[in-house]
């Protein structure tokens, strides 16, 4: 078996199909160098990124697959699953070899992992689109730190460009050490290492704007008058809001005093 080993992106993995293809390939395994275990059996070959090969690849599976197909396929690249580049190979191998559409074939064990995968990033997807909270900073930088279980930030980009336009705002995924920031034009891809813990509220707490605290206890009020005791089914809470998701929600955290005081009369 020869293993193919590349940098992770997507350009990467193109190439790596593109190679397979171009020398002839019939028994290789793609992996990212990190996940690759050297062994004295097979062969191992670095494969550097070529643009113009990436795209000779994209090209084709564009004139084989539909968008909702090739979005599938993109979804499926960012679950960074352990392993998950062998079903894409053996996915694009089938795509193409057919003489017509084989996308929706569930049947082939290659497009069923596709499309149940897609279907878990794509989920994951919607839940930080719902559950990212901004806090402002004392120099007026939205912020949020998330820690989705696959590479999202890729597909939340443009809903977070199209709502928050007005703003400066940066999400900042502390799993994968790399963030959205938007400068109120556009929006760049940014690695970054925070010397505190981002997560200790005790610790950022004097990066925060003055008014972040009472916007905070305004929005844990909110969230608990609107909550009715009566109806709280807290499995279905669950399944729609998982507790991994909860430390990042100011909604969920412990508050000494949740009540906002009416201003005095005058």
């Amino acid at each position: 078996m020869t293993v193919l080993v590349y940098d992770g992106s997507l350009g990467g993995l193109l190439t790596a199909i593109f190679d397979i293809y171009e020398y002839k390939l019939s028994d290789a395994s793609v992996r990212k160098a990190e996940e690759t275990s050297y062994s004295l059996f097979g062969q191992t070959r670095t494969i550097h990124t070529d643009e113009e090969k990436a795209q000779r690849v994209w090209k084709k599976l564009e004139d084989k697959l539909s968008r909702p197909a090739l979005g599938q396929f993109y979804k499926t690249y960012l679950s960074e699953l352990p392993g998950i580049e062998d079903p894409l190979i053996r996915y694009v191998r089938y795509v193409l070899s057919a003489k017509g559409s084989v996308e929706n074939d569930y049947s082939h064990p290659d497009v069923l992992t596709v499309q149940q995968t897609s279907r878990k990033v794509h989920r994951e997807k919607h839940r930080m689109e719902a559950f990212v909270r901004f806090q402002l900073t004392k120099d007026r930088l939205y912020y949020s730190i998330i820690q989705p279980d696959f590479n999202v930030l890729p597909l939340i980009r443009k809903h977070f460009t199209d709502r928050y336009a007005d703003q400066k705002w940066l999400i900042y995924d502390s799993r994968r050490k790399y963030g959205l920031f938007y400068n109120l034009e556009v929006v760049e891809e940014v690695e970054m290492e925070f010397a505190i813990n981002t997560a200790d509220p005790s610790q950022v707490a004097h990066l925060l704007d003055e008014k972040e605290e009472l916007w905070q206890k305004l929005w844990q009020q909110y969230f608990t008058s609107v909550n009715i005791p009566a109806r709280k089914n807290m499995k279905l809470h669950i399944k729609h809001m998982p507790k991994r998701y909860w430390k990042f929600l100011p909604e969920k955290q412990p508050v000494k005093d949740n009540r906002i005081d009416p201003p005095a009369a005058a």
